[in-house]
């Protein structure tokens, strides 16, 4: 949703309003910013070089909207927008290990494996889990070391595109 279009500007700014302003704010600001940069109130005379540039001032404007001025996508927006500026990963999925494939690699390491929608997959040794206290037994048995066992979580990146997926890891496997 945060697009490179407005990598300068959120669209609050584009719209003139505070990213607490409430529904009212946000359509007068889209009304206002609207007046400003459509086609038909640009004065007569206005230099024509510069109407592509005015075409698409216009056009974010009406994104800012049309994100804005839906409860929905404006919820989604500020998560991005948050997530983008404390530089997180933004997850596009939660699973759990009994979701994963178990597949054991040329060198006899377990991998966990789970699709992801580009085709490859997300994937976690048996390695990987073990340096976390996480055992996986010869027939894909998790067992969990020690009793002091507190449930965690693991960022996988999928192999071919950017898309990332939470694993959660709970004490009761």
């Amino acid at each position: 949703m945060l697009s490179s279009l407005t990598s300068e500007k959120t669209y609050y700014e584009i719209l003139s309003v505070g990213e607490d302003a409430d529904i009212d704010e946000i359509r007068t600001g889209y009304k206002t910013a609207l007046l400003s940069t459509h086609p038909d109130k640009l004065p007569k005379h206005h230099d024509l070089s510069g109407s592509h540039n005015n075409e698409r001032e216009f056009l974010i404007v009406q994104k800012a909207w049309e994100i804005l001025g839906n409860s929905q996508s404006k919820s989604q927006y500020d998560k991005e927008l948050a997530a983008s500026r404390r530089k997180v990963d933004i997850i596009s999925n939660e699973i759990e290990l009994d979701e994963m494939n178990i597949e054991i690699n040329s060198d006899g390491v377990y991998e966990l494996v789970y699709p992801c929608r580009c085709g490859d997959y997300f994937g976690i040794s048996s390695v990987a889990l073990k340096e976390m206290g996480i055992l996986l037994g010869e027939n894909g048995e998790v067992q969990i070391n020690g009793s002091n066992f507190v449930p965690v979580s693991v960022v996988l990146q999928c192999g071919s595109c950017s898309l990332k997926v939470r694993l959660l890891i709970e004490a009761n496997l």
